[in-house]
């Protein structure tokens, strides 16, 4: 018997074409990328003759107003033991186009970190640049704004800038290693922790962290901006003796420092030095410009982390002897560990308002908060959980571990400890527990 297939019809084209495909079509033409030499075979076998030294500023630059600074602190600095180093996007790409990872800047400033070991330093690395180095592979020529781009450009992005780091450190025969992390690691204590546990004991094992927000599933609103609040959260978990910012301008100045008028400002030592600054935000290819330095610095001397903040271009006297850029003094009174991460690292799951006693009590520091002044319970919260405690016009005075769920909060509100059950006469949040902004207590 013969079998005859009849010829079919031309299919028509879909109509409902997947939304991924017409995103494909969308893409720009993938721009090439240069090829990259891998890491040798043997890349921790270190040379004998193989020793850095500190990068010299570029030249003219020691004459600026940012250089030349002595003081205590910087000394402080200069001989801390554990250092935390962040540097920003601009400092690890090309200058020509912003989106490639530059081979030669890197090298630059791992030399100075090197140098910096060798004099007998502890550093752990905060790098951002993961969505700046993925811009060039996917044919961007500007930083993405849509959420989902910026996650596949730090996705691409992170493996060129890892792969750099590593080709780089290996020189000096030193392995480096990876630690990612979101906002949602720092808020819950559990994770923290095990981001702590996991960085001490890469430098136990002689690796230099890499530490980098982990864009690929860091949402917008839910982030640390461009690494510099994540530096300082880092700085504190370590228990750094110093943190190094490291961006493109040499210091803090009072306004932008193109203008000749500008003032360099030297030493901070609380928000007095600070009044009339003005600080602008990133640049083309990072997110966190000087406003988010300023904000970071002061996060992590509240911790009692001095910070030294300059340009990366000034990383060898910065990391040499510190006497360039702008020192922030650390708080004297440091938080502990619980607290600081209460205030400036948790979540919160809801909030409790209290009366005008309660408030004052509340910022005094060292006392209890009790239900007879809690006024009204917001959101729904576990026992264990913290929340923020807010003032009667609601007002963020702190933050604390709550000892009651929401709701069986609510019915003790206004009552006495005398006046509640033997089970629930516990104060509300123990004063070591509790943390407010205005004492940093």
């Amino acid at each position: 018997m013969n079998h005859v297939t009849s010829a079919q019809p031309e299919s028509e084209p879909p109509t409902d074409v997947p939304d991924a495909v017409k995103l494909r079509d969308e893409l720009p033409t993938p721009h090439p990328v240069s090829p990259v030499t891998g890491l040798p075979v043997t890349p921790y076998k270190q040379e004998d003759s193989i020793g850095a030294s500190f990068p010299a500023p570029s030249p003219g630059t020691e004459d600026s107003a940012a250089f030349g600074h002595e003081s205590n602190m910087r000394e402080r600095i200069a001989t801390a033991k554990r250092v935390v180093v962040k540097i920003g996007s601009s400092s690890l790409t090309s200058d020509e186009d912003g989106h490639t990872v530059d081979p030669n800047s890197i090298n630059t400033i791992v030399n100075a970190l090197q140098a910096r070991m060798e004099a007998g330093s502890d550093v752990i690395v905060v790098s951002s640049g993961s969505v700046a180095a993925g811009m060039a592979p996917l044919g961007l020529t500007t930083r993405p704004t849509d959420l989902s781009m910026k996650q596949a450009a730090a996705a691409v992005g992170q493996v060129h800038l890892m792969h750099q780091w590593g080709r780089s450190f290996a020189r000096y025969g030193r392995p480096v290693g990876q630690v990612l992390l979101t906002a949602g690691d720092a808020g819950q204590r559990d994770r923290a922790r095990n981001a702590q546990r996991t960085i001490d004991r890469l430098r136990m094992l002689g690796v230099i962290p890499i530490v980098n927000e982990n864009d690929t599933v860091a949402t917008t609103g839910v982030n640390f901006g461009d690494n510099d609040r994540l530096a300082a959260l880092v700085s504190h978990l370590v228990s750094a003796d110093a943190l190094v910012l490291l961006s493109d301008v040499d210091g803090l100045f009072d306004k932008n420092p193109a203008d000749p008028t500008a003032r360099f400002i030297s030493e901070v030592r609380d928000g007095n030095d600070l009044k009339g600054v003005l600080a602008g935000d990133g640049g083309k290819v990072g997110t966190g410009g000087m406003a988010s330095k300023v904000s970071a610095a002061r996060l992590a001397s509240r911790s009692g982390v001095p910070v030294l903040l300059t340009s990366a271009a000034n990383i060898g006297p910065a990391l040499e002897h510190a006497q360039v850029g702008t020192v922030f003094h650390p708080k004297e009174n440091r938080l502990s560990a619980w607290k600081f991460w209460a205030l400036y690292a948790a979540d919160t799951a809801g909030k409790i308002r209290l009366d005008q006693g309660a408030t004052e009590a509340v910022t005094s520091g060292g006392k209890s908060l009790l239900a007879v002044g809690i006024t009204e319970v917001i959101g729904d919260f576990r026992a264990g959980e913290i929340v923020e405690i807010l003032g009667p016009n609601g007002e963020i005075l702190g933050r604390g571990e709550v000892n009651y769920d929401s709701e069986t909060l609510m019915p003790m509100l206004g009552m006495k400890t005398q006046e509640l059950p033997d089970d629930m006469q516990r104060p509300v949040v123990h004063a070591d527990y509790l943390s407010n902004y205005a004492s940093r207590a």
